[in-house]
């Protein structure tokens, strides 16, 4: 049903967007209100960057193809709080992690992070003495952590400045760029530690060392589990919960249809007036405080407006409001990232995929950043007899690659899986996914810019989602329901 008038407007139809809508409601129903809203989408779909493609004709069963993210991080609640919220659970799907491992390419080979290594730290003497991967200076320049005074300024840093101060030269190329850089698209020169990855600070705040806190950190889990008795260990190592609120089964999760699942069972409980094709052009306010969305059409009055689009896209409406936040907004550096998906019959490849994947080094100047092993990380995404990999390519550390035409991706590939992974067979099909200008990057001092924007924009206009306060889909949960909050709180004082 359209309205010509709205409690809250809410632009773009991305994870932020639904999640603002659904927690809009929610708390409705807590409030005992019954508050209206509308999201306008421009695209012809919902759900921004979660896309899962089904595809068949292969075997029995499909391949399972996401487009964009393939799970998300439990350690950040608000994901998986939604997933139990929406009646998911038995649609979750954990991690292969019987077959956790990651590889390094290390000049030129596939070299396993050692074991032990959380984050970056290690926490096991011996596997990591005896991996190749960093020099024995490198290794002694990493222990030299344990003696490093602690920064005591609070200010900000880049990445690479924080894994050089602390752990050194080696760290950041062998495992902190590739592992830690790659996961924002960002280069590490430039990557806010604040912004991305505060926890390091905390720890060399509360600890002076980050492996003096990731040993204390794991002797705190191990305690944690010995602890509990018999049968709670049992219902922990299923995935299960012994108390009333479900754990997850893994650190990262996914839903056996794919990610879109978590789209499809929002939309199921969206009873607002949700608009595709709906573009906003502009917003200004009225004499009363309202806002007026310019739209296909006409216009569509709203008390507050949630702005969940890309930052560019929300300087373009918010200047003739907020001339100084729309600037700030544009300051906001986005990159151009895209995967490639390819399926092969099992017997035609024989590199064991013991594993969950490759990253590349930028130093290792290869054309591709990593490649996931999809099959071997979660079960269900290919059929018995086939697997299925995704390679990465663009973004800040080989953006060239986004220009190439589908046929030049394809061959740059292949060229790569033969040179890396011995693959030389025909694929069934390959799938590519362009996201341009889609990566917003967290550079030096984000926090603070972020926080400049917050506070230049009129009362009733909020902007939220991936170019702020966290990429992930934890995160643009966790600031859709901040963002709903108060918007509702906004209508009730108007």
């Amino acid at each position: 049903m359209s309205h010509d008038h709205v409690d809250v407007a809410i632009v773009g139809g991305g994870i932020t967007g639904l999640s603002a809508a659904w927690y809009l409601q929610q708390q409705d129903l807590q409030n005992g209100s019954s508050s209206t809203y509308a999201i306008l989408e421009s695209g012809d779909r919902w759900g921004g960057k979660i896309k899962t493609e089904t595809i068949d004709g292969f075997a029995d069963e499909p391949f399972i193809v996401e487009a964009g993210p393939d799970s998300f991080i439990t350690t950040k609640p608000w994901a998986w709080q939604l997933t139990r919220e929406l009646g998911l659970q038995d649609d979750v799907l954990g991690t292969n992690d019987a077959q956790r491992k990651i590889f390094v390419l290390h000049k030129g080979n596939p070299t396993p992070l050692p074991d032990g290594v959380m984050l970056i730290v290690p926490t096991r003497f011996t596997p990591f003495a005896l991996s190749p991967l960093i020099s024995p200076l490198g290794k002694l320049r990493m222990g030299m952590d344990l003696f490093i005074p602690r920064r005591s300024d609070g200010r900000d840093e880049t990445l690479a400045e924080f894994i050089q101060r602390r752990l050194g030269q080696e760290a950041l190329d062998k495992i902190a760029e590739p592992l830690m850089s790659g996961i924002y698209n960002a280069e590490a020169e430039k990557q806010s530690v604040l912004a991305t990855f505060p926890r390091f600070r905390d720890i060399e705040a509360k600890h002076g060392s980050l492996i003096r806190g990731m040993l204390a950190a794991k002797r705190g889990r191990s305690k944690s589990l010995s602890t509990k008795g018999p049968s709670t260990k049992a219902a922990s190592a299923n995935g299960q919960d012994p108390s009333s609120a479900a754990r997850p089964p893994s650190a990262f999760v996914s839903y056996r249809p794919g990610m879109k699942r978590l789209v499809e069972r929002l939309l199921d409980d969206l009873h607002g007036d949700l608009r595709l094709n709906t573009a906003v052009s502009s917003i200004s306010r009225t004499d009363d405080g309202e806002y007026e969305l310019s739209i296909p059409g006409g216009t569509l009055r709203a008390t507050a407006v949630i702005l969940a689009v890309p930052a560019y896209i929300a300087a373009d409406v918010v200047e003739p409001l907020a001339a100084d936040a729309a600037q700030k907004l544009r300051q906001i550096r986005y990159v151009s990232t895209g995967t490639i998906s390819i399926a092969y019959r099992r017997d035609e490849i024989d590199h064991p995929l013991d594993g969950f994947g490759i990253v590349i080094p930028r130093s290792e100047r290869r054309r591709i950043n990593a490649i996931t092993w999809t099959s071997t990380k979660f079960h269900n995404r290919a059929p018995n007899g086939a697997v299925l990999l995704r390679v990465f390519f663009g973004g800040s550390r080989t953006p060239e690659m986004f220009d190439k035409t589908d046929e030049e991706l394809e061959t740059a590939v292949r060229q790569e899986l033969q040179s890396l992974m011995g693959i030389d067979a025909e694929p069934l099909f390959w799938r590519i996914y362009r996201w341009p200008r889609a990566n917003p990057q967290y550079d030096v001092d984000h926090l603070q810019q972020v926080e400049a924007i917050e506070t230049g924009l009129p009362a009733g206009l909020y902007v939220s989602g991936s170019p702020y306060r966290g990429i992930g889909i934890p995160d643009c949960v966790h600031q859709a329901e901040q963002s709903s909050a108060l918007a509702i709180q906004h209508v009730s004082e108007s």
